[in-house]
């Protein structure tokens, strides 16, 4: 599986890539990028299986970034990583047809969830 991880923080960014590759087999290649306008050229030019997106970013946010996907792919898997538990974010997320919300502080979990997934 090809996956793309959009976070300005390249700290969380490298994080999310190491629990992937050490913890997924199926993992193929992995793209990476700070903001969702960077996310959409990436995304457009190498058509992931997933994508990781934070949700504060600037020039384009992860909301609008993955709205402009999943209208395009709508069978790529969204995963919303972020630091904002309110309900109105996770709403947000569940409109854009997310298939997972996952805290920062809750990283750990990443790879079980995708393998509950996949």
């Amino acid at each position: 599986m090809k996956i793309l991880i959009v976070d300005d923080n390249p700290k969380i960014r490298q994080l999310i890539r190491n629990l992937l590759e050490n913890q997924l087999t199926e993992v193929e290649k992995i793209f990476e990028c700070e903001n969702g306008l960077e996310a959409l050229d990436l995304f457009a030019k190498n058509l992931p299986d997933w994508v990781f997106m934070d949700i504060d970013m600037k020039p384009l946010n992860g909301f609008t970034a993955s709205e402009s996907i999943v209208k395009s792919h709508p069978d790529t898997k969204i995963v919303f990583v972020t630091q904002y538990d309110e309900l109105i974010y996770r709403e947000e997320a569940r409109k854009l047809g997310a298939c997972a919300y996952v805290l920062k502080e809750n990283l750990l979990d990443i790879p079980g969830l995708i393998r509950n997934i996949i």
